[in-house]
């Protein structure tokens, strides 16, 4: 990523966070309505969930029973979330941090996550100098950062769009 993009990037995620906590729900709103109409057109049902916290919109997908289980893949909801935020900001102008989850796959992968984070640091324990994580979005990234953080140890992403991946040292 050029230093231009890279600055255009920032400044998009420095403007997703200062929106007041009503145009946050304004983009939830909007979410809610694509993902409705995606629902429709597929003939699935589900309930929607829209909260915001800490400067972010969450919608999930919840109920439906197994029409919505197929959405639930980490690679169908990434698909979602995607296009979700393309069409928030197709109607807004602006970037959009939401994060969409469908059926609680969010929740199952920050555990496998959490498990990944234990093996690497099981790994380091036992004399590995650093280990590398597979490559995971951008979302998933942050979370392992984060719980490897408040274990102690550090960590870096490396690579490029869906290569990037982290790697976990000893402080």
């Amino acid at each position: 990523m050029s230093t231009e993009q890279r600055s255009s990037t920032e400044r998009q995620y420095s403007d997703a966070e200062e929106l007041s906590l009503e145009a946050l729900e304004a983009d939830g709103d909007l979410a809610a309505d694509y993902i409705e109409a995606l629902l429709d057109i597929a003939d699935m049902d589900g309930d929607l969930d829209i909260t915001v916290d800490n400067g972010r919109v969450y919608v999930s997908v919840t109920g439906g029973g197994q029409s919505i289980d197929r959405l639930s893949t980490p690679e169908a909801v990434q698909a979602l979330q995607d296009l979700t935020r393309l069409a928030v900001q197709a109607k807004t102008g602006r970037f959009s941090r939401l994060i969409v989850d469908v059926g609680g796959s969010r929740s199952a992968r920050a555990q496998q996550l959490t498990g990944m984070v234990d093996a690497a640091i099981a790994q380091i324990v036992a004399g590995r100098m650093e280990v590398r994580l597979e490559p995971m979005s951008s979302y998933e990234r942050k979370l392992v950062h984060d719980e490897v953080a408040a274990r102690g140890y550090f960590s870096e992403s490396q690579g490029e769009g869906k290569s990037r991946r982290l790697v976990i040292r000893a402080s």
